[in-house]
């Protein structure tokens, strides 16, 4: 049965694949920039038989500071960017932190949903991230945790320390493909 399993490596949004300056929101598609990394990490995993998926904390819907609509065109954006390659499903939390949900990482539930519509394999999937929450996520999920230095990466790991249970930390997103790589 789990020779029909694909596997997956979900990817956080906002300081993994795409620049983020901690502490602003993005809400529109003309400002997102992807980091250098990004589009031979894409081609490495989209070689190595791995589909893509973005899920996502999007906060600033809940705090009021833009709508689901905006980030759509973000996303709608975001997946002209990087063609050829594909992100096959993009998910988000809307919600704000102090707000009750069950769908904010590290909540696996939006994960949960991904691999049972897309047949995941997630033994066989990893999760690649700038913070604690998407580590903890991808060790709720049952994917392996990988964390970046980008963006919140590093403020991470100063806070958080050996707390942060990742299977690897790299550099950047390229990083973090090639250890998938050595891996598979």
């Amino acid at each position: 049965m789990n020779k029909n399993k694909i596997k997956a490596v979900f990817l956080d949004r906002d300081g993994t694949l795409i620049y983020e300056k901690p502490g602003v929101y993005l809400s529109s598609p003309e400002k997102v920039v992807l980091y250098k990394s990004s589009m031979p990490a894409l081609k490495l995993l989209t070689k190595l038989g791995y589909k893509i998926f973005i899920v996502s904390n999007q906060s600033g819907i809940g705090r009021g500071y833009f709508t689901s609509e905006q980030v759509d065109k973000v996303h709608e954006h975001l997946k002209k960017m990087i063609k050829p390659y594909v992100i096959e499903d993009i998910v988000y939390c809307p919600h704000a932190p102090w707000q009750t949900c069950l769908c904010r990482k590290p909540n696996p539930i939006l994960g949960q949903k991904l691999a049972k519509k897309y047949n995941i394999d997630r033994s066989k999937s990893f999760m690649i991230g700038d913070k604690k929450s998407d580590v903890d996520f991808g060790i709720n999920l049952g994917a392996v945790p990988v964390l970046v230095r980008t963006a919140n990466g590093n403020a991470q790991i100063k806070k958080y320390g050996k707390n942060i249970k990742a299977a690897k930390i790299a550099s950047n997103l390229l990083g973090a493909a090639k250890y998938i790589e050595s891996k598979t």
